[in-house]
């Protein structure tokens, strides 16, 4: 798997959405924990993608709380994610 952005793109992607240090701090421990599963699974190769996966998977928390996971969508769209990493990100929330 490969994500249309870079770590570096998502990193500051995460952070034009995100200001509070706490968010910040959040997605950088969750890509820690998936670049950590990805290994421990047999997904090595598919760490850095599943590491972005987890650094952007709250992109869309802080500003739009009610809309979490949906509004997530959009903005990734808009900064050119793909399908499938946008599917990856959103996974989690309970009302997509």
């Amino acid at each position: 798997m490969k994500s249309n952005l870079t770590r570096e793109e998502s990193l500051e992607l995460l952070k034009q959405y995100n200001k509070e240090p706490f968010h910040i701090l959040h997605g950088l421990t969750v890509e820690g924990v998936m670049r950590y599963f990805a290994r421990e699974t047999g997904n090595g190769d598919d760490e850095e993608y599943w590491g972005i996966v987890g650094l952007l998977h709250d992109i869309d928390f802080e500003l739009y709380p009610k809309k979490h996971c949906m509004k997530a969508q959009e903005l990734l769209r808009n900064a050119g994610a793909g399908e499938e990493t946008i599917h990856a990100v959103c996974s989690h929330g309970y009302e997509v």
